[in-house]
């Protein structure tokens, strides 16, 4: 039997939401094992002089515990 983690983050991403998500669950990789699954818990963006410049995601990230 598994014992899960679940772990919030926030990233960004000046190209889109798609784009934030990836560099969060890429980043989490980095530090995290056996990552499962995650769940965008929110949405938002940056506008400057009537322009979006940043896409932001918070999400949490589920990984299995060694």
């Amino acid at each position: 039997m598994a014992v899960a983690r679940v772990t919030k983050i926030t990233a960004a991403s000046s190209k889109g939401f798609k784009e934030a998500v990836d560099e969060g669950v890429n980043r989490a990789a980095k530090t995290l094992r056996g990552i499962t699954g995650f769940e965008v818990l929110s949405l938002k963006g940056k506008v400057e002089k009537g322009k979006i410049v940043e896409y932001r995601v918070t999400m949490e990230v589920t990984f299995i515990l060694d």
